[in-house]
């Protein structure tokens, strides 16, 4: 049976963020994650996973200014300095929390910046974040987000993403696999997955369209689940969607699709 997580950024929003740890703990789950940790104490937040028995499972590296608009800055060719500052803030955190995994967002290509100089800034970014992370013991992740929901986001498909991954050449990047944006970019989920298992460190769900709980759309779950057991894939996987009404009333999911 899959490891599922809750992604606290999504799920269990009708509580203040650090009294979501003790909801998604009720609610069965025995990790988390989220966008960013960078607003609250590190300790606070530790202090949270320990009293509810969480492990924290993944968080985004310093992306910008989320508020404004940003959607991560590694491809950003101006703003190399802030990304690589952001990977010691983010290892910080990740010390004090236990987290094994960081992800980083390419972000939006900036106007007036080329593909190929936004490519190259992201693999240059992503060699260096790689190897601070792995000298801290902690393993990066980079994720292909859709373009629908996010116009210009430079990193939307896999096979993008694994030429990038052996451009980098490291051998402590790995692949973030969203089966809803992916479903959105490209289909034929089970068998990139499959052909992908070596590449991929981290997979998050939702349903499609709504981005809502397994069960409300297209995306076969019950299979989708099943056949990640039969491949043996062991990570964890990001519970990120939208309750179609509140976190707690839409969480029969998890029975109906025999995860609990």
């Amino acid at each position: 049976m899959p490891k599922l997580n809750a992604n606290l950024s999504m799920l269990f929003t009708e509580y203040d963020f650090l009294d979501r740890f003790e909801a998604a703990a009720k609610a069965g789950f025995r990790g988390v994650e989220y966008l960013f940790p960078y607003a609250f104490d590190a300790a606070e937040i530790a202090e949270r996973l320990k009293t509810n028995n969480l492990e924290q499972v993944l968080f985004n590296l310093p992306a910008g200014d989320w508020e404004a608009g940003d959607r991560g800055i590694a491809c950003h060719p101006d703003r190399v300095e802030e990304f690589r500052a952001g990977v010691d803030i983010a290892i910080e955190y990740a010390k004090v929390l236990g987290c094994g995994q960081c992800n980083a967002l390419a972000g939006i290509v900036p106007e007036g910046v080329s593909q190929e100089q936004a490519r190259q800034t992201f693999v240059e970014n992503l060699r260096y974040a790689a190897q601070r992370l792995k000298e801290a013991g902690i393993t990066l992740l980079a994720e292909a987000i859709n373009t629908r929901d996010i116009p210009g986001f430079f990193l939307n498909n896999t096979a993008q993403a694994l030429t990038i991954l052996d451009e980098v050449g490291s051998d402590n990047l790995f692949y973030q696999y969203d089966i809803y944006h992916m479903q959105i970019m490209e289909g034929d989920l089970a068998p990139t997955i499959e052909a992908s298992l070596d590449r991929i460190a981290h997979i998050q769900l939702a349903d499609n369209p709504g981005r809502h709980e397994p069960g409300t759309g297209e995306i076969n779950y019950h299979f989708m689940f099943d056949f990640l057991d039969r491949i043996g894939y062991s990570g964890w996987i990001g519970c990120e969607y939208k309750p179609a009404t509140t976190t707690e009333e839409g969480l029969d999911w998890l029975k109906t699709h025999n995860q609990i």
